[in-house]
């Protein structure tokens, strides 16, 4: 449990955080995992660095470097799955970057698949194989947001129970 004699401010904003840090995962272009290991430090820094020990803090560094990973090669990783070549991932995740500045999540995931998919037609000439890279590229990137959900919630839920117990 904090002290009492604790800023609550400081806690408060460890939670803010935290649950940032899940919303933040389930949204292109916003460290998820970054934000709830600041949300961790954050709170650990107002125990006095007692609450969670040094072990916790450890492990949930690793969960958020984890989150972090999923963010960054989910949709690589996903395109390599679906048949598209490293040159098609790079330019689908340049193009997913700039949707994201211009229509959000939703021009994020049908412009990737887009590209994913006229770029793989043309290297390839087949359809069939273009729209399978899309697909799977895209279902990857969905999937990629999940685990990072979870993730970033599963720091939450351990981090309410240190605050709570």
């Amino acid at each position: 449990m904090i002290a009492l004699g604790l800023d609550a401010l400081l806690v408060v904003v460890a939670f803010a955080l935290l649950v940032g840090g899940v919303v933040g995962s389930l949204t292109p272009q916003v460290p998820g995992a970054a934000l709830s290991l600041a949300g961790v430090y954050t709170y650990w820094y107002a125990s006095g660095t007692t609450e969670p020990g040094a072990l916790l803090v450890a492990a949930l560094t690793l969960v958020a470097v984890l989150t972090w990973v999923v963010d960054w090669a989910g949709g690589a990783v996903a395109a390599r799955v679906g048949g598209a070549s490293n040159w098609t991932a790079l330019l689908a995740g340049l193009v997913g970057l700039v949707l994201f500045f211009v229509t959000g999540p939703l021009g994020i995931l049908l412009g990737v698949a887009g590209t994913v998919f006229a770029v793989e037609f043309y290297r390839q000439g087949d359809a069939r194989g273009g729209a399978k890279a899309a697909l799977v590229t895209t279902a990857g990137m969905l999937a990629s947001g999940v685990v990072q959900a979870l993730l970033t919630g599963s720091i939450l839920i351990v981090m309410l129970a240190v605050a709570l117990l």
